[in-house]
């Protein structure tokens, strides 16, 4: 009876995460205090690559993907939701152990937190794919989004349809409120990119 009556407000210092039905979702994690410690090509590429064996590993579908040297956002489409918070849960435990290793810095804490918003009309599913595929040239890393190694622009302009590609890009996504207030370090491209 006293648990009607009495209703709890979500606690504002961390995300509530509210994983009920299937679908398309956009999920933000950042690293704790915004540190820069997938600072190099070499630890993007390997944050990046996680990333995409554990979704392939936890069935989830990545339609979009933008990884910087503290923060990445996702689209991804699962028939579970409830493994997202596995899915991120092996991403942040596997880049973690490897940046704390290679630092020499057993203890520190790597990831902070993650934001997930389940997906549910067409238009703002369009728009976030826009903001994730342009978020390196959002942050002024580079003047065309495909240039950007670490994520899934230019993988889209290969594989979408045409018609597909500019209407997502086209799409406005300046009133989005999408947790981005990171600073992004420049990183050196990789040769030949």
């Amino acid at each position: 009876m006293l648990s009607s009556l009495i209703t709890i407000r979500d606690w504002p210092h961390a995300p509530t995460h509210r994983l009920g039905e299937s679908g398309a979702y956009i999920l933000t994690s950042g690293t704790f205090q915004k540190e820069d410690l997938f600072d190099s090509p070499r630890r993007l590429t390997f944050l990046t690559n996680t990333i995409l064996e554990s979704a392939e590993s936890f069935h989830c579908n990545l339609q979009a993907w933008a990884v910087f040297s503290n923060h990445f956002h996702l689209i991804l489409d699962t028939s579970d939701p409830n493994l997202l918070k596995n899915f991120v849960g092996q991403v942040h435990t596997v880049t973690a152990r490897r940046a704390n290793e290679a630092d020499r810095c057993p203890q520190r804490k790597v990831w902070f937190q993650y934001w997930e918003t389940h997906l549910t009309f067409h238009s703002s599913y369009l728009a976030r794919l826009s903001y994730v595929h342009s978020n390196a040239m959002l942050h002024g890393l580079v003047r065309r989004p495909e240039h950007y190694p670490w994520c899934s622009a230019a993988w889209f302009e290969r594989k979408a349809s045409k018609s597909f590609y500019r209407t997502v890009m086209a799409f406005p996504c300046d009133q989005l409120n999408i947790p981005d207030n990171f600073e992004c370090k420049q990183i050196s491209q990789p040769t030949g990119a």
